[in-house]
């Protein structure tokens, strides 16, 4: 008898819960079109993937993620809003509600997904952790820093990737606990730590800001696997489609070669694929509710991945990252789009 309370208390919890999550549905996608604009999370300030210029305009890798959903959602690209968020303040930020999507680099990781009651909407940067040093120290690799110095993030996934190499390699060093990345680079700079750690692109990043960046070298070693992206909250199905496909059809296009430059003559093409993407036939908005031409609007104002990995981080910008992992499956990468169909 007490069995069947127990299951029958459990069923109820769990029928409360599916219609508490069915009664919250749709809400983030309502409030967005109703205020107008698009309120992301970004960095406060990562060259090449969120920086204001001198006039206040945001730009960078997640900016365009950012503006990729608002031309998605209003047809105008810039219908958003940036919340410039720290390290500590990002997951609070959305649980709270006080910003719709997390375009700032972020690592997907089972914990968040879990525990946090947020999830990621797809991977619009593959990367890894890394450590930098001065050349003047003449190290070559991460294994000859045994006692060293090293500045890290508190409270990270990058303080637990660390603690975890240097373990797994039988090797020593002493942790400065920091605020900020950028804070740490220049505590690194003013040589109050050996080396300082983050994802390998923001140490890219960090060393292009810096006065004197032939001074510093990244080491080969990767520490770990960050698979960066825009986040959302759980619960609500519609917004999260909306922004995992903004983040496809950004991908999709440069696999079809659709650019900003040749989007309106793609109009005319007789590629079926491309005709769905770009809204020519089929009724592919209808599902996210959006315009049918939500797919050519984020190409025409934004671009398509690969220009706006090459302005931002790649060989048009000053931080001339490779596109390694971030290339096309094509081009030997692993940015595989799911299907616009």
């Amino acid at each position: 008898m007490q069995v069947l309370k127990i299951t029958a208390v459990a069923a109820a919890l769990t029928l409360g819960a599916a219609v508490a999550t069915t009664a919250h549905a749709g809400d983030t996608y309502n409030a967005v079109k109703k205020k107008g604009f698009v309120q992301c999370g970004i960095n406060p300030g990562l060259p090449g993937f969120s920086l204001a210029d001198s006039k206040g305009v945001w730009k960078g890798l997640d900016v365009d993620m950012c503006r990729a959903v608002a031309a998605a959602v209003f047809g105008d690209a810039s219908k958003f809003k940036a919340t410039p968020l720290t390290t500590q303040q990002r997951f609070t930020a959305l649980q709270s509600g006080e910003v719709d999507v997390l375009t700032r680099n972020s690592t997907a990781t089972l914990a968040r997904d879990t525990t946090l009651g947020l999830m990621s909407a797809g991977i619009n940067y593959y990367d890894s952790q890394g450590i930098i040093v001065k050349k003047s120290l003449g190290v070559k690799s991460a294994k000859e820093l045994d006692g060293a110095s090293v500045c890290v993030l508190q409270g990270t996934t990058t303080e637990l990737n660390l603690a975890d190499w240097f373990r797994a390699n039988k090797l020593n060093y002493k942790p400065v606990v920091i605020e900020t990345s950028e804070g740490g680079f220049r505590t690194f700079e003013a040589g109050r730590c050996d080396a300082t750690t983050s994802d390998k692109s923001q140490l890219a990043s960090l060393r292009a800001s810096s006065s004197s960046p032939d001074d510093f070298v990244i080491l080969p070693e990767n520490f770990s696997k960050e698979p960066l992206g825009p986040m959302v909250r759980q619960g609500d199905d519609e917004w999260f489609m909306v922004v995992r496909w903004a983040l496809n059809a950004w991908l999709e296009a440069e696999e079809y070669g659709i650019t900003s430059k040749n989007v309106d003559e793609m109009l005319k093409s007789n590629n079926p694929n491309i005709q769905r993407i770009l809204g020519v036939n089929g009724d592919m908005g209808k599902g996210l509710a959006v315009n049918n031409r939500w797919a050519y609007n984020i190409v025409k104002q934004v671009g398509n991945y690969g220009e706006s990995f090459d302005r931002n981080v790649g060989a048009g910008s000053p931080l001339k990252l490779d596109r390694g992992l971030n290339a096309q499956w094509t081009n030997g990468g692993v940015m595989y789009a799911w299907p616009i169909r």
